[in-house]
């Protein structure tokens, strides 16, 4: 049991670390939306790997150090941390790779957009339509989901999957 912990320790650090490296390097605009997709890949990624309550563990840490080092801002915690939990969740239940990435665009995407809303306007002052967060949270989280959902499938059948049977 301690040994299981320590790897799931391990691998949601490793995340954390690819997620405040990847989430400064790597976004682009799609429309009016900035896309970020590399903490959603890492949500998912956690999540199945790792599980709800270390994936949340890692979003957290993410969310934390990238504020700390101005590459965040308070709305990374309620998208990453609500999406992670809830992807670790799904997988948990259901054992399915899409799920669990649907699990991400609908805890980030969605729950994630609409926390960030009050939270936005409470500690950032902005004043701008609810609306204005749902797409831009969806998107990156739909890139991020897809990304992740092709990364992992193709270590489930070649890598996981072997390791099963054993």
């Amino acid at each position: 049991m301690k040994q299981t912990n320590v790897r799931k320790l391990v691998i949601a650090a490793l995340l954390s670390t690819l997620g405040v490296l990847g989430g400064s390097l790597f976004s682009f605009s799609i429309g009016v939306a900035k896309v970020a997709p590399m903490q959603h890949l890492i949500n998912v990624v956690s999540g199945v790997l790792v599980g709800p309550w270390y994936a949340l563990a890692q979003a957290f840490i993410t969310s934390l150090i990238r504020n700390l080092f101005g590459t965040g801002t308070i709305l990374a915690f309620p998208g990453s941390m609500i999406g992670a939990f809830m992807v670790g969740m799904v997988f948990k239940y259901t054992r399915k790779l899409w799920l669990a990435a649907l699990g991400e665009l609908v805890g980030t995407g969605l729950i994630g957009a609409l926390v960030a809303y009050p939270i936005a306007k409470l500690f950032l002052g902005t004043t701008g339509a609810l609306w204005l967060f749902v797409p831009s949270f969806l998107m990156s989280a739909l890139v991020g989901a897809i990304v992740a959902y092709s990364l992992l499938r193709v270590l489930w059948v070649s890598v996981i999957e072997p390791q099963l049977k054993r």
